[in-house]
Formats: C-alpha cells, sequence, structure tokens
C-alpha cells in the first residue's frame, strides 16, 4: 500500500493570479520539502491536482474565470514544479476526484492513503478528502502546509483555518498533521 502526497491548486492564479492568496505563499517551502520527502521513498507518490479550467466552467459562477486550462494561470508555481515520476490530474471541480483519474490513479499506484497539502482547507481540500473517505482511502492533512483563501476569511483566518481541521477530522476521521510530523 502506498501513500500520496497530494498537492492541491498551487497555482499561479491562486498563489499571486486573478484569485491571488497572501496565505499560500508561506506553504510553498513547506510543501516543497514535503514533495521531497515523499519522492525519496518508494511507498509514496506525488500527485498534483490542478485547476485546468474549460471557458464556462461552473466555478466561474462563484469565483469568476481562473486557471483555464493551458494558460499561465494554471500552471504550478515556481519552486513546486511537477517533476519526474510525479502524477498530475487536472481538475475541473473542487474535489479532485470528481470528473478526473485521480481514482483509477489510486487503484493503479495501489494508493492507501492520502496526505492532502495546498489550496484551499474548506473547499478543494475538504471535498477531495471527502471524496477519499469515501473510497476508503485513509486521510492525513498537513495544517502547516494547507491554507484558507485568506481574502474570504477576513480577520478570521486563523479561527477559520482551525475549523476547516476539525471539520475534517470530525466528518472524515482525518489525521491533522503538522509537516514536522513526516519530515
Amino acid at each position: 500500500m502506498k501513500t500520496a502526497l497530494v498537492v492541491l491548486d498551487m497555482l499561479n492564479d491562486f498563489v499571486d493570479g486573478t484569485l491571488a492568496n497572501p496565505a499560500a505563499e508561506p506553504i510553498i517551502g513547506t510543501i516543497d520539502r514535503l514533495a521531497g520527502a515523499a519522492r525519496s521513498r518508494d511507498d509514496w507518490v506525488v500527485v498534483y491536482a490542478n485547476d485546468a479550467h474549460q471557458p464556462g466552467d461552473i466555478e466561474f459562477e462563484v469565483f469568476g474565470e481562473h486557471a483555464l486550462a493551458g494558460s499561465p494561470g494554471a500552471q504550478v508555481v515556481p519552486g513546486l514544479t511537477p517533476e519526474g515520476d510525479d502524477i498530475v490530474v487536472p481538475k475541473r471541480f473542487y474535489s479532485a476526484f470528481t470528473d478526473t483519474d485521480l481514482d483509477a490513479t489510486c487503484r493503479v499506484h495501489n494508493i492507501g492513503k492520502m496526505v492532502i497539502v495546498g489550496q484551499h482547507t474548506n473547499c478543494c481540500c475538504r471535498h477531495t478528502t471527502y471524496d477519499a473517505f469515501l473510497r476508503g482511502i485513509e486521510v492525513a492533512v498537513v495544517s502547516d502546509a494547507t491554507c484558507m483563501f485568506e481574502p474570504m476569511t477576513g480577520d478570521r483566518y486563523d479561527d477559520a483555518q482551525e475549523h476547516a481541521l476539525e471539520y475534517l477530522a470530525t466528518f472524515y476521521n482525518s489525521q491533522v498533521l503538522e509537516s514536522t510530523d513526516l519530515l
């Protein structure tokens, strides 16, 4: 059984582009260290699940146009570029499982556990965690390698992040870890 480090939406549009998130910049180095550690182990795989929208996608009704497939905004930020055997899963919805090949990827690579990092704890992380839980995949979420969409939290960022992590632990039996627990 393998573990997948799942990096969610660490894209140009989500860090400093159309949907810039100041909370994303500080987690880049932590995710990079986790990805390096995962790549050094035979029992881990690194999976990037990235928004790659098509014109007219339903999410645009909520967040406006962002991360169009093939655009610079849909590229992984410098410093986290996928390497060698890393797997890239384009997605068009919040969950990395919805209408993607992530489920097949998990079966092919015998993935029984996912470690979730990236954006956004209460949205894409939450929906991906739910879908992994439904499939019987054990999930851990790294608190210092995930972040909320800061512009929507106002002065409640820390409380919102804590609440989102608690939700994942309570409803999906997710472990909430610090990066130091894995490194």
